[in-house]
């Protein structure tokens, strides 16, 4: 068993109960809703985001009982920006599977998405809890912009770093950070409290786009579950490439801009262009990058006494740098 395996496994109890709910909540008279849905979501999947706020709310010492199936809002959230995602890319691939576009079409995934985000909603309001809700709205809203901002950039080898990070803080950080500080805001463990958590979880969740953007180049499609190299076949000028293209000369930069742009590169282009993003050292210095993230994140839990959660939360931030997929 490697590392990344017995980290993930200590959470096992957490996963069940979380994939419970996931499943109960799949519930509907529409059997097309519950077919795309059971594909969509269960089985393959890091939990990632239900399992911090499962662990942000017993940092707090919140023991209620609906602790699990307020968990899947963000899990709900996160599939619904995936079925989307994958319309919006055209993806074939998803979780080393068929995406659900693939099997079923872009309308029913489109649709599929709207009812799994509708189905986040409607839990979020038995919490009853106005402050929770507005974290909810704000969070998505945010991932809108992040989506349609990154829309703006496609084909955009002039990004800069500041634009690319302002894309993955609202695409996927402030989701992770969200599951965070819900935590505290569903434990009523005031502000400041909130704003630690929150802090952690922004942090953590820009690490874990780095490395997500960084094994797009680095991992194989077995492993990491979707194509490698999508990214850049999608038009999409990530972190490792804009430091890549900063150590080109400029003809040799040029040229491989006019190829992509124009579609006219080959096979043996993105083969080219993939082994100079490998071989240049962008990529350690994004991982570095991720592994000053995390350690920040882990400055934003002095304040909360060692416990078993606290590690724990410690543990799952590292593996984020570390994992292979």
């Amino acid at each position: 068993m490697d590392q990344h395996s017995e980290i993930l496994n200590k959470f096992n109890n957490h996963f069940t109960r979380i994939n419970e709910e996931l499943d109960r909540g799949l519930n509907s008279r529409v059997s097309l809703v519950e077919d795309i849905g059971s594909h969509t979501l269960l089985g393959e999947g890091k939990r990632l985001r239900p399992l911090l706020f499962v662990l942000a709310c017993r940092l707090c010492n919140y023991q209620g009982s609906d602790v699990y199936r307020i968990s899947t809002i963000f899990e709900y959230i996160h599939a619904s920006s995936l079925l989307h995602d994958d319309v919006l890319d055209n993806a074939e691939t998803r979780r080393k599977k068929p995406s659900a576009n693939h099997l079923w079409g872009n309308h029913a995934a489109v649709l599929e998405g709207d009812f799994l985000y509708s189905k986040a909603s409607t839990i979020a309001v038995e919490t009853n809890s106005l402050p929770f809700l507005k974290k909810i709205a704000d969070t998505t809203m945010q991932m809108t912009e992040g989506q349609i901002l990154e829309l703006t950039h496609t084909d955009d080898w002039n990004i800069g770093k500041k634009e690319y990070m302002e894309i993955i803080t609202a695409k996927t950080a402030v989701l992770i950070s969200a599951a965070c500080a819900c935590g505290a805001i569903l434990s009523q463990a005031g502000e400041e409290v909130e704003k630690s958590l929150e802090r952690f979880g922004r942090n953590v969740g820009v690490a874990f786009q780095l490395m997500d953007d960084l094994l797009d180049y680095t991992s194989s499609e077995e492993i990491f579950g979707k194509p490698v190299g999508k990214d850049l076949k999608e038009g999409k000028i990530t972190l490792p490439l804009t430091y890549t293209l900063l150590k080109l000369e400029e003809s040799k930069r040029k040229r491989f801009e006019d190829l992509f742009i124009s579609h006219r590169a080959t096979e043996q282009d993105y083969r080219n262009l993939t082994g100079l993003v490998r071989t240049n050292g962008a990529l350690d210095q994004i991982r570095d990058e991720a592994q000053r993230l995390v350690n920040e994140a882990a400055t934003s839990l002095k304040s909360f006494p060692d416990s078993p959660v606290k590690k724990n939360l410690l543990e799952l931030s590292q593996y984020i740098v570390d994992r292979e997929y």
